[in-house]
């Protein structure tokens, strides 16, 4: 996190949190949802205007990067100052990307070691890593597919429903918030 967002914290500790404005998508895009989009739908799965403005400045990007992370319910949030903004996740938190020497690195820029490799029922490719868990990059399929071939990630086959739990995120904590 940096400083100056620690020093927010310290000055304004009570800043209530924002909920359903921004979304990760499966390819590590990020988007901003005003109340208009928000009221279209959620983001998880949402396509088109659902998704909202996709972000695009380098530097809020990297912003939002260094100063994201989870809480303690799994629930993933990007640190603005004083105020945490919730992040509504297409996919998986962690979206990874396969270098051609097989080594990873997620959405973010971060170096992992995989650790476990899932299938899902509908093929989608997913990395259990030392930094986290994601969902593989659907431009990377190819090198996964080699690194599978080659035996460097062990595989096991899952249902896309029990991930959150087994995993420990939360898709939408806008959703969390209505129940």
């Amino acid at each position: 996190m940096d400083d100056i967002v620690r020093q927010a914290l310290a000055k304004w500790p009570n800043v209530p949190a924002c909920y359903g404005w921004l979304g990760l998508d499966a390819r590590g895009n990020w988007y901003l949802r005003d109340e208009r989009v928000q009221a279209q739908g959620l983001f998880a799965g949402g396509t088109g205007p659902t998704k909202g403005d996709e972000l695009k400045h380098e530097k809020l990007l990297e912003f939002i990067r260094r100063n994201y992370e989870s809480d303690a319910q799994g629930q993933w949030y990007f640190q603005n100052g004083p105020q945490r903004v919730y992040v509504e996740l297409a996919a998986t938190p962690l979206i990874w990307r396969v270098n051609p020497d097989f080594s990873v690195h997620d959405h973010l820029g971060r170096m992992a070691h995989s650790q476990t490799c899932l299938l899902d029922e509908l093929g989608r490719l997913y990395l259990q890593t030392d930094a986290g868990f994601g969902l593989v990059h659907s431009m990377d399929m190819g090198e996964a597919a080699d690194a599978l071939d080659r035996g460097l990630w062990p595989l096991q086959e899952v249902q896309a429903a029990g991930l959150p739990a087994r995993f420990g995120y939360v898709m939408s904590p806008q959703r969390q918030q209505i129940k």
